[in-house]
Formats: C-alpha cells, sequence, structure tokens
C-alpha cells in the first residue's frame, strides 16, 4: 500500500485496558491485576541531474527510493519572509538538493551585532538595575494565574474528586481506600502509576504514617511532583545549526506548535529556518508558511506529495549555508501503529544525518492531552522505533485529561520541554514541575 494511502488512514487509538478483577478485596484486585516541516537568485540556474549534486546521498539506497519509487525531483522552493526594505520579489525553482545565493535575512534576525544581544541578556551589567522585583513579581503571578486557569478541567476531575473524598472528618479505612484507588485509576495518571502510588499509600497506611485524609492530600502533591520534577531538564541548543525534528500522531498540534517554537527561538536572536516534510496531509505545508510569515523566518518546501526525506535533507543543507542556528523540520502525522509508517521516519531520519553528521540532534514528540492514557502508548512506541528526546504536551487546557502527563513522565522518563495551555503563543511554556504540581492542586 502506498505511503499517499496510508497516510489518509484515521488515527485508531489503542484501546485503554482496563485492569482485571482478581480476587475480592481491595489486596486482592490491586495485585490480581496485570501490570503494562531565495529570494532574488540570478535570473535561472540550470537545472543538473539530481545524481551528480548528491554524490554522497546515493550511496544510501533508502533515499532514492520511498517504498519503491524514485526519490521526487520537484523543483525546490524556497519563501523569505518579508522585509521592510523595498526589495525585488520574485520566486526562484531549484532543483531539489541545490541552494541559491542567500537572500537579505529578516531584520530582526541578522541586524544585531553581538555586542548589542549580549546588551539584551538579562545579566548584562548594564541592565541590572532594569529588572524590577515587584514587575517580576506580578509576572509571575500572571503566568501562574494562567496556567492554574488552563490545568482547571483537570484539577476540578481529579484534586476535585480527591478533595471530595477527603472532606470531613474520615478514617483511612478499607472503604476509603478502595474509594481512592478508583479515583486515581479514572484519573489519567495511567495504570502503573496509578498502581504505584497506590501502593505507597497503602504501606504507609499500614505502618500509620498516613493517618488522615490531608496527610495524605499532602503525600500525593508530593510524590506527583517528584514524578515531574524527574522531567524537567534545561534546553540546551549547542550545536549550529540544532536540528530538531517533530514528530506525532495527526491532530496533535505539531505545526502549530512549530510555529509557535519558531517565535520563541526567534524572541530569543536565534536564526530559524523552518523545513515543510510534511507533503502528505493537505493544506500542511501553507499551515506552516503562514507561521514562517508570522515568525519572519525562511522555510524550505515542496508541492504536495513530493519525497519529504528530500525537503528535510535540503532544509538542512541550506541551513547550514545561512548559517542558521535552529532547524525545525515538520512531519507528517503517523499512526503509530503503522509499521510502514514509522519506518519513513526513520529514513527522514537517517537523510538528516547524510545532511549533518549527528542530526536531528532533537526528536520532539507533540502530544495531545485528550488522548489520555493513550498518549503513554504514542509516547512508548514512538519512542521504540525513533529515539524521543523530548517531549511537548498541548491542549491541557480543553480537557480533563491532563493528569496524563505523570504518566508518561513517570513511565518514559523524558524531558518535557514545552506544555501548551492556550492557542496564543505565550500559551506554549517552557515546563515547570513545581509550578505546574502547585496549580494542579490550587496552591501557591
Amino acid at each position: 500500500m502506498s505511503i499517499d494511502k496510508e497516510s489518509d488512514e484515521k488515527n485508531i487509538e489503542v484501546p485503554e485496558a482496563e485492569p482485571k478483577k482478581g480476587r475480592g478485596g481491595l489486596f486482592g484486585r490491586l495485585f490480581g491485576r496485570q501490570k503494562s516541516e531565495v529570494q532574488a537568485a540570478p535570473e535561472s540556474v540550470k537545472e543538473t541531474k539530481v545524481a551528480e549534486e548528491v554524490e554522497e546521498v546515493e550511496e544510501s539506497k533508502e533515499f532514492k527510493e520511498v517504498e519503491g519509487r524514485p526519490l521526487e525531483t520537484e523543483p525546490l522552493v524556497i519563501e523569505e519572509p518579508e522585509v521592510e526594505q523595498p526589495v525585488e520579489s520574485t520566486e526562484v525553482f531549484l532543483p531539489v538538493t541545490e541552494v541559491g545565493p542567500l537572500s537579505q535575512e529578516p531584520e530582526d534576525v541578522v541586524s544585531e551585532t553581538p555586542a548589542a544581544i549580549a546588551a539584551d541578556a538579562p545579566d548584562h551589567p548594564e541592565n541590572e538595575a532594569v529588572a524590577e522585583p515587584e514587575t517580576e513579581k506580578k509576572e509571575r503571578r500572571g503566568l501562574f494565574s494562567r496556567l492554574k486557569q488552563g490545568l482547571a478541567k483537570t484539577r476540578k476531575q481529579f484534586v476535585g474528586t480527591l478533595d471530595n473524598l477527603f472532606y470531613g472528618d474520615k478514617e483511612i479505612d478499607e472503604e476509603f481506600l478502595e474509594e481512592l484507588e478508583e479515583i486515581l485509576l479514572t484519573s489519567d495518571l495511567g495504570v502503573k502509576t496509578s498502581y504505584r502510588l497506590f501502593s505507597q499509600i497503602e504501606e504507609k497506611v499500614s505502618h500509620q504514617e498516613l493517618e488522615n485524609p490531608a496527610h495524605l492530600r499532602d503525600f500525593l502533591q508530593k510524590e506527583i511532583g517528584t514524578i515531574l520534577s524527574g522531567a524537567e531538564s534545561s534546553w540546551e541548543i549547542d550545536k549550529k545549526p540544532y536540528v530538531i525534528m517533530t514528530i506525532g500522531v495527526n491532530g496533535v498540534g505539531k505545526t502549530t506548535t512549530i510555529g509557535k517554537l519558531a517565535s520563541i527561538f526567534t524572541k530569543q536572536k536565534k536564526k530559524v529556518v523552518l523545513g515543510a516534510a510534511d507533503t502528505f496531509r493537505a493544506a500542511a505545508v501553507e499551515q506552516l508558511t503562514v507561521w514562517a510569515e508570522r515568525a519572519k523566518v525562511p522555510i524550505i518546501k515542496q508541492n504536495m506529495g513530493a519525497d519529504p526525506a528530500a525537503v528535510a535533507f535540503d532544509t538542512v543543507q541550506s541551513a547550514i549555508k545561512r548559517e542558521a542556528d535552529v532547524v525545525i523540520i515538520d512531519t507528517a502525522g503517523r499512526l503509530h501503529t503503522k509499521v510502514n509508517l514509522m519506518d519513513e521516519l526513520k529514513k527522514i531520519q537517517r537523510v538528516m544525518g547524510k545532511a549533518l553528521p549527528g542530526a536531528p540532534h532533537e526528536v520532539l514528540l507533540v502530544l495531545d492531552a485528550n488522548t489520555g492514557q493513550n498518549a503513554i502508548t504514542q509516547a512508548q512506541m514512538f519512542n521504540e522505533a525513533i529515539g524521543v528526546t523530548g517531549l511537548v504536551m498541548t491542549k491541557l487546557d480543553g480537557t480533563a485529561k491532563g493528569g496524563v502527563i505523570v504518566g508518561v513522565c513517570d513511565e518514559l522518563k523524558i524531558p518535557v520541554r514545552y506544555i501548551g495551555i492556550g492557542e496564543s503563543i505565550e500559551d506554549l511554556r517552557t515546563f515547570d514541575s513545581r509550578d505546574f504540581v502547585n496549580a494542579l492542586f490550587d496552591k501557591v
């Protein structure tokens, strides 16, 4: 079956396994269950054969063919962001592996000198007295308030249900623990994580270390904070160009996330190049082009149906010639249960390594919180096939299943780079485990 047809298939979620009940009673039920994507160039450029331009790539048979068909040789379109200075604007169509003269870069990317960039840094001596502590506190409170609002549905579903259980003068008896067990299992923390937390609670209750519901609530908050803190890691952009390959199933928000990341990196004075390697989904290239215009960064693209590996290869080569800091490659949505589609991602990954040894430096998996515990399955399968190095959890503001981030962090131990709590660029924010837990449990 062709790749084009396969990518149109609906994303079939893997059904969530419901734990079986073993023998009667809490302990029996507990332990009886099974744990589980130029500017004006000289008038025209003579087209040359692709084989003459990429001799090194010819060594790899898989780069020249995708599922038995030859590498696409459609003309490459390198689209530059508009600049305020009056310049002639023409499109240049080049062979897939050829990049013409570099055009004038956006003013907001190249107009800054190293000294000017350093002067903008928060820790620059001239700026030390500018920052006002009170202003910073208000800004932080504002960000926390947005995070708290974004997690409102998850907090109501998870913490709100817990508080209803803990309300009043109750003893931690067998009936209480059974209700707690059910809340944990239905909170989308993941079956393994829920049982591990419940086992710890059960042990502490038996040793009389948890004597009342208030202590139990504090214990859960602390344990969840510990799990999430293990997924909090600084993202070092230590290569140039630093190549990011984004992956994920259809509809999780990969293209939107790429556009927001491009804006974030541009504000950090980094030169960014986007690659539209999602050549299968209708309007995917156009959608990424809109984001490239917003962020004022160049985008490398071809027509729909072109070889995505060729687009990825050329994007990396173009970024090298432009001396870009960051390259972000968009890829088509993949059903994590389809082997041949996952193999295509492996091919794109190998081809980028041929354009730049060591690339991609980051394999960024985008997950949709709305999928609940299925996000754990997606992360596991993508990690096994590709090797995920970072996560982005999107749409946390539109679901009550945000607790799944705890299960993903607990089972995969992969750094969470960003979380999405809204539609605006400001709503894609760096993951802070402490703020997340405090917002989730409604504490500052």
